[in-house]
């Protein structure tokens, strides 16, 4: 019977893994809010801001800017993770980003926090 607590937190870790990895649409991106997904699509367009407040980088997935259905965001922190300049390197390119989505000024995004979550599509 001791078991039972390691093999429920076992089966739960798993089923958080899977959630992780749920495949939901870039245009529905807004429908899932505090959701933890994984989203394929084009960036269309992006920006360093070297001189503003925590130096982010901003990847507008799906769209142009304003447009975008989900914007990717790279702190300057984690930038460094980078080999290369994600806003030059991605353009145009299809990626997959998994995350959490979350909102700023109610538009959903997604916040990098290792190089992991986001896959460039061959």
């Amino acid at each position: 019977m001791k078991q039972t607590p390691i093999v429920i937190a076992l089966l739960l870790l798993h089923l958080s893994y899977a959630n992780a990895q749920t495949p939901v649409d870039v245009k529905d991106a807004s429908s899932h809010i505090g959701d933890s997904v994984t989203i394929c699509a084009k960036i269309f367009s992006g920006i360093y801001l070297s001189k503003a407040r925590n130096q982010p980088t901003f990847l507008n997935m799906g769209a142009a800017y304003p447009g975008q259905p989900l914007t990717v965001v790279i702190w300057g922190d984690k930038r460094k993770l980078f080999s290369y300049k994600p806003e030059e390197k991605l353009k145009n390119t299809e990626i997959c980003v998994s995350g959490r989505i979350e909102t700023f000024n109610g538009k959903p995004q997604i916040v990098i926090q290792s190089l992991s979550q986001l896959q460039i599509k061959n």
